[in-house]
């Protein structure tokens, strides 16, 4: 016997399938839209939420060598960092008389957390006329920027730490070593001197380390180090490329060499200091005063560029190797707390006074030993990429959809400021390189 099936019996299981971004009919190649009640919409943002956060990764230096402190939900926007303080050495005891008792309690540090967020619209042509899948492609950037806000917010909370080196001044004739500078504006790097990152100041950093009993990280301890710095160290003598004294799974992310005992990690967001021009058509003004000046002086007149009234307030300027902060500017005048930039002779070259002498770039190289600074993994506010769909938020016309991403600050603390040794050096690079 033959039968006859009619296969529209069962076709009410393809007239709907559920597909990434609609809902397809099998037969037809009909589409509709995702309602509000009916969406895959979750799936799609865990997806996404794993490619943002993998990309984070993979650009994340500083945190890697944080104490982390969890912030349980419920329990507001800071938490309490407690540090126990350390005891004396004891005293020779007298027989029969009780010694004085010695105090012992916590400092603590408060870190508050605070959300940032940023996002991109792409409008619906590009969405259906780009060849590359734009969501892919945005998630993968925004990976990009949270990464680098997040070691941002690491490297500027730990500047504000007050153990710092400065680099020797180093004549390039003899290679003869001169006492080292006292701040950022008396590092230089010109065709007589340098200030850079030597093995003699990585041993000295170590030295330090050690003579202030700063515990080690698994045995070592590590630096984050900009690419224009470590190449100076490089051809140093002793220097001892990672590959060498361990395997890819038991180095931290970056790691590239040890010298003295101190492991490397290359960070392009390492900070690099380097002022803005001063004037809009020069990177440097003069001084212009036929006699000078000399002594402790509150202003002073100049030309060499072009600089519109109130532009410079709140700018550095060094002269002389010595800054000041501008509080007030005309076309001509600068003004400024008294300074005694010693001997200036009329034509003194004026420099942006943000990073070293002569307006060069200048670098921090952090020294870390264990638990010298903690951030905050909070319980709610992680990392949440945020994907709307155009007929979510695209207006009344459905015209574009957005992707982003928000997060809770990691409040980055030191705890220890033996234990976060800041060097500031030049490099070869100096000349160059751009502030970050």
């Amino acid at each position: 016997m033959t039968h006859t099936w009619n296969l529209q019996l069962f076709a009410e299981a393809g007239t709907l399938v559920n597909a990434t971004a609609n809902y397809v009919n099998a037969y037809t190649g009909d589409v509709t839209a995702f309602d509000s009640k009916n969406t895959l919409a979750p799936q799609i943002k865990d997806f996404y939420d794993t490619e943002l956060l993998e990309n984070a990764r993979t650009d994340t230096y500083y945190a890697q060598l944080a104490k982390r402190v969890n912030l349980p939900a419920g329990h507001g926007g800071s938490v309490e960092f407690r540090k126990w303080n350390t005891f004396e050495r004891a005293g020779q005891l007298q027989e029969g008389v009780i010694p004085t008792g010695q105090k012992f309690g916590q400092t603590k540090l408060t870190a508050a957390v605070n959300q940032f967020g940023t996002y991109t619209a792409v409008s619906d042509r590009l969405e259906y006329k780009a060849y590359d899948d734009i969501i892919g492609g945005a998630t993968e950037e925004m990976g990009a920027s949270l990464a680098e806000t997040q070691e941002a917010l690491i490297r500027d909370a730990l500047f504000a730490g007050t153990n710092v080196l400065y680099a020797n001044k180093i004549t390039n004739a003899d290679g003869s070593v001169g006492a080292p500078p006292t701040s950022m504006g008396g590092l230089v790097d010109n065709a007589s001197y340098n200030c850079r990152m030597t093995a003699e100041l990585v041993n000295k950093a170590a030295t330090k380390l050690k003579k202030d009993k700063v515990p080690k990280i698994n045995g070592r301890y590590y630096a984050v180090i900009h690419p224009s710095v470590a190449e100076d160290l490089r051809n140093s003598e002793g220097w001892l490329e990672a590959h060498k004294y361990a395997q890819p799974g038991e180095i931290f992310n970056g790691e590239i060499g040890e010298l003295h005992g101190i492991r490397f990690i290359e960070d392009t967001f390492a900070p690099v200091f380097h002022g803005e021009d001063l004037a809009s058509d020069s990177r440097t003004l003069t001084v212009n005063y036929a006699s000078g000046y000399s002594g402790a002086i509150t202003s002073l007149a100049f030309d060499g560029g072009t600089v519109a009234e109130d532009e410079l307030i709140g700018r550095v300027i060094c002269i002389n190797g010595k800054t000041a902060v501008i509080t007030d500017n005309t076309a001509s005048i600068l003004t400024f707390a008294s300074t005694d930039f010693g001997s200036i002779a009329d034509n003194t070259v004026i420099y942006p006074g943000e990073g070293g002498g002569e307006g060069i770039a200048v670098y921090a190289t952090y020294f870390f030993g264990k638990d010298g600074f903690a951030i905050i993994d909070p319980a709610q506010g992680g990392a949440e990429m945020i994907v709307h769909d155009k007929s979510e938020i695209g207006g009344p016309l459905n015209q574009f959809s957005t992707i982003g991403y928000k997060f809770e600050s990691n409040g980055a603390t030191i705890l220890y400021q033996e234990r976060v040794l800041r060097v500031m050096s030049t490099s070869s690079y100096s000349s160059t390189d751009e502030g970050n």
